[in-house]
Parts: structure tokens; sequence; C-alpha cells
């Protein structure tokens, strides 16, 4: 609780949805001083506004969620922008904060971020943070299926908190690369929208084989700010539970907290995406002791309860 008193805390990205959780538990920590910066008074791809920010914040902190982000769909359909906002963003909020000497910089990475490991590598561990010999040449290289742009982003930003830390101007730097979020889903919507309407099928891309690992966001919230208080690294550090579910066992399960009595039509020729995600946790729990404490199950019940209850309004 300490650690807060007194320090002025940025929060960009602060009124998105994992953002107001970060801030609301900033505020249960006994932080006073927040600033969330919003889009149509600092449009931080552009280098003036990151300065003016810096300017009229001053912070001591600041946790960079701000970020352009989508599915396959978004990506694919406007891979320049994607890239050029993330990287423009976090590369001239850090470089500001390197010629302010700000104290810390905490920076939320695209949960692709290791999409390009070997594939071997990703069957036998998973993503880890640190890899050796062709493992660790092989992040840099091609695969089947492209990274979104924000993972190549994110690549770029690992090697900036590198070079803006070797100076110690950032004594602090640090990456963390959540799992997905259980929240509101185009299999959500298509269920919802089928049962009031009586329909009979949702159509969802892929074959349902990938998997993927999923953070609550409040935990996912307590994380960051664990890593702020404790972690005093610049090597990224995976956010997450450890566990993966693989796609089409995920929109069942969905049917079933909905209710929904419908048919499933797998669209193959639509991308699959990335074939695997699941993240090796050990690190978060060894820095800075984070565990998730939120089950699959229950973090997207209540999701889907939330969802309703916003819906019904």
């Amino acid at each position: 609780m300490t650690f807060w008193t007194g320090k002025r805390v940025t929060v960009t990205g602060g009124a998105g949805f994992l953002g107001s959780f970060v801030v609301e538990k900033l505020q249960e920590r006994g932080c006073r001083d927040i600033f969330v910066p919003r889009s149509r008074e600092y449009n931080l791809v552009e280098m003036e506004a990151a300065k003016r920010l810096y300017r009229d914040a001053r912070p001591d902190i600041v946790i960079h969620l701000a970020a352009r982000v989508g599915g396959i769909g978004a990506n694919r359909a406007n891979p320049g922008r994607f890239f050029y906002d993330n990287a423009m963003m976090g590369i001239q909020l850090m470089e500001e904060g390197r010629l302010r000497g700000i104290g810390k910089f905490v920076a939320i990475g695209d949960g692709l971020f290791l999409s390009q490991i070997h594939a071997s590598a990703v069957q036998r561990r998973g993503f880890v943070e640190r890899l050796s010999g062709r493992d660790q040449c092989s992040l840099w290289l091609g695969q089947k299926d492209a990274p979104r742009p924000s993972a190549i982003v994110s690549r770029t930003i690992r090697v900036q908190f590198h070079f803006s830390c070797a100076g110690k101007p950032l004594p602090a730097a640090r990456q963390l690369r959540p799992g997905d979020f259980p929240r509101d889903t185009g299999a959500h919507q298509q269920m919802l929208r089928r049962k009031d309407k009586g329909g009979r099928k949702i159509f969802c891309w892929g074959d349902g084989t990938p998997t993927r690992e999923f953070l609550y966001v409040e935990d996912c919230a307590e994380a960051i700010l664990l890593a702020a208080e404790r972690y005093d690294g610049a090597d990224p550090v995976n956010l997450g539970t450890g566990k993966e579910i693989s796609i089409a066992d995920l929109v069942r399960l969905i049917a079933e907290l909905i209710g929904f009595k419908g048919g499933i039509v797998w669209e193959t020729a639509k991308p699959n995406g990335q074939p695997r995600r699941c993240l090796d946790v050990g690190r978060a729990r060894q820095l800075f002791g984070f565990t998730a404490k939120t089950a699959f199950r229950e973090g997207l019940k209540k999701t889907i309860d939330w969802y309703l209850s916003v819906k019904g309004r």
C-alpha cells in the first residue's frame, strides 16, 4: 500500500477494458494522483502529444496500456495502421520517459509476442520468456501463420527496453505479456442473437483446433501492479494461468453457459490463427508473487453475466 503513496501515476488506456481495472486497483492501494490521458486530447501516435503528456502529468510511473487492438480479421484488414500506431505510441512514450529520467515504465506486450518461436519449441514448452540457441534466433523468422502487426511491435519494444535500460535512465522498464481475456466475443454475440431469434446455427472461423490461454481481467490488473511494485528487470514476463483450452471447447463452453442449443459451423476456409498459445508463468510467480486466482469457467461466467446485464439495459 505504501509503495503508491505520493506517487504520480499515468495509465495510458486507463479508460479501457483492462485499464479501468488497473485504475480501480491503484485507488484501492491508496494512489491518489492518477492521470488517464484520453485520445481526443492526447493522440499518443504523435511525438508532441507524448511530450505534452509528460509535461502535464509529470509522472513518476507510466503504465502503458493504450493500443490499437483487434482480432485476426481486423489485423489482416489494417496491418499498416495497427503496426504504425502501436509502434509510435510505445516507442515515443518510452523515449520521452528515458529523456526525463522517469522512475518506472511498465508496458503490456501482445499475447503473440513469441508467436514466431520455432514450432518445436512451442510444442515442447509453450511460451517461455527466455530462449537460447536456435529458438532465440527464430523469434525473428517467419512461420506458416504470420503474426499480428502488434506482435512485431512487441518485439521492437523489447529491444527498446534493453537499449533504454543500458544507460540507466529507465531503471525499471519492463514488458508484461498477458494471455487473452475472456470478454465480449463474436461467439458470445452470435449465440445470444441466434438464441433470441430462434436461430439454429452460429459460424466460427477455422476448425476449432488451435488452443488459447485466458486470464481474467482483474487478475491481469493485479499482476501489472505487483510487477510495478516488485519487479525491476527489463526482460519480459508472461502473465497467465499456464492452462490452455481449444477454440472448439471454448465455443462449446460458451454455448453451455449461455444456454444456446443450436449448431456450430466451422468455416475451415477462414484462418485458424496461431496453432497454440500457452504461457510458462513461472517467472511471474517467482519474481513478483503473481498467481492467477480466477478459474477460467468462473471468469467466463462472470463475463457473460455482465454482458447480459448490459444488454438488458
